[in-house]
């Protein structure tokens, strides 16, 4: 008897951040808003300085006038809150000319050609193709933070491989798994580790050493899963191997130039990261930089038929794929406004429930609390894929509670970017998966069976990567 499909229904990441901000304000109605101390020389709080607020709760109003933050304030006020230099002003701003900048380099189509002439190239054995694949989307992941924009790079896979006699779940764990593992390990990914950082008020790219090291293991793990996996699926048919096989476009000379001019961009940007200490504005002018540039020789080469109003366009649109994230940073922000702000020494609600959690996490070891942020992290990325989002709404909590249970800032942006990137290998809510899984044809549940089992095997290893970060001071 068959049964009809039925589409399971997940809750909007608005209408989740709704439900918050109501949670957020009812709070202010019964606790009572508390305070910390700040160590002047260390700037960290002082665990036991804690102070409750005498006049008892404060509570929020609906609405509320002369700038002052209310319920049906708080999108607004988190809107513009902050300065360039960080918090949501200058976090929108950059997620939003990054992301246009993006438009227009995918859409000039050079780099899109490149990765498909390297996956149909004679000369490179399909042994080392699988994993070599894997090895580039996890740099994408790492450098640039794809997400979304390894879809089209599905459509491209996918017929390859199945002309190889590899399955399509094979290649959705090529390509997407691959960038989210970089994600997740990156130690420059302007979307989770620089936003992080920045709210943590941790140096930009610090600790880089420890996430290359950890980004190497867990991309060679990954890449030499996949690399036994295909050799399981390999078929010794050559009628098989030689059939259906799709056509690629040549990658010229022009597209070569194209994408020398995105890699020395990228060189540019480590540079000024790593020796002027470029932050949000610079970096964020560096990609608009780069996408200038490629704009420019894609419309004096004739690389697909590129002119300058295609390029805007491009920039509008990969502006406007990136808007819900900004707006997740602002209404995130707009919650942490409406509970009394992240600073530690004003009084806020946001304080007393972060005492509250860490005196129930007392007598728990660093090790232990680190590991614990990391399962909260994960599970609030169910409902928060979006890593700026996460950021925004998660960080102001985790950095002073890592500070009250002895877990360092380092240790507490590892363990956001870890719990961020790991989870949207596989819930639902995730639209850059479900957007690959519709472009190999993949049902949900068939890949849930498929990397549930490989996904336990990272998150251990996340375990044992934030255990020794824990104990070398990291």
């Amino acid at each position: 008897m068959n049964t009809p499909n039925r589409t399971i229904k997940v809750v909007d990441t608005y209408v989740l951040l709704a439900a918050i901000a109501v949670i957020a304000y009812l709070c202010t109605l019964f606790i009572t808003p508390g305070s910390f101390s700040i160590d002047p020389e260390s700037k960290r709080v002082i665990a036991d300085s804690f102070t409750l607020s005498p006049t008892g709760p404060a509570a929020a109003p609906l609405f509320a006038e002369g700038g002052n933050i209310g319920l049906l304030n708080a999108p607004f006020e988190g809107l513009v809150s902050g300065s360039k230099w960080g918090a949501t002003i200058g976090i929108m701003a950059f997620i939003l000319i990054t992301g246009g900048a993006f438009g227009i380099i995918l859409g000039t189509g050079s780099i899109e050609r490149g990765l498909a002439s390297i996956f149909a190239s004679q000369g490179l054995a399909t042994s080392l193709m699988v994993p070599t694949t894997f090895v580039l989307f996890s740099l994408g992941g790492a450098v640039f933070g794809m997400g979304e924009e390894v879809i089209p790079f599905v459509l491209i896979v996918t017929p390859l491989f199945a002309s190889l006699g590899l399955s399509p779940l094979l290649a959705v764990a090529v390509t997407y798994v691959a960038t989210q593992i970089g994600f997740a390990t990156s130690w420059m990914n302007p979307f989770s580790v620089a936003i992080a950082q920045s709210l943590a008020d941790v140096p930009l790219m610090s600790g880089w050493q420890f996430r290359m090291g950890m980004w190497l293991v867990f991309t060679l793990s990954g890449a030499i899963f996949v690399s036994r996996l295909a050799t399981k699926q390999l078929t010794l048919s050559a009628s098989k191997a030689d059939a259906g096989q799709p056509k690629v476009d040549s990658v010229d000379w022009r597209d070569l130039t194209i994408i020398s001019a995105f890699i020395a961009g990228l060189i540019w940007m480590i540079w000024g990261v790593t020796t002027r200490q470029y932050y949000l504005p610079e970096i964020a002018s560096q990609f608009f930089t780069i996408a200038v540039v490629i704009t420019i020789l894609a419309s004096l080469l004739k690389v697909n038929r590129f002119t300058s109003n295609k390029a805007a366009q491009l920039f509008r649109d990969g502006a406007a794929q990136i808007l819900p994230a900004a707006l997740v940073v602002a209404f995130a922000k707009g919650i942490v406004l409406l509970l009394g702000g992240a600073e530690p020494e004003q009084a806020s609600v946001l304080n007393t429930l972060l005492y509250n959690l860490s005196q129930s996490m007392a007598n728990v070891s660093g090790l232990f609390a680190a590991e614990l942020m990391l399962l909260a992290q994960s599970l609030i990325n169910v409902f928060v894929t979006s890593g700026s989002g996460q950021a925004a709404l998660t960080m102001p909590l985790m950095v002073p509670l890592g500070d009250l249970v002895d877990v360092s800032r380092q240790v507490t942006v590892l363990v956001f970017q870890l719990g961020d990137g790991l989870t949207n290998i596989i819930v639902p809510t995730s639209a850059a998966l479900m957007g690959c899984l519709g472009a190999a044809r993949v049902e949900w549940t068939d890949w849930a069976r498929f990397i549930a089992l490989p996904l336990a095997g990272v998150y251990a290893m996340a375990c044992i990567a934030v255990a020794i970060a824990v104990s070398i001071g990291f």
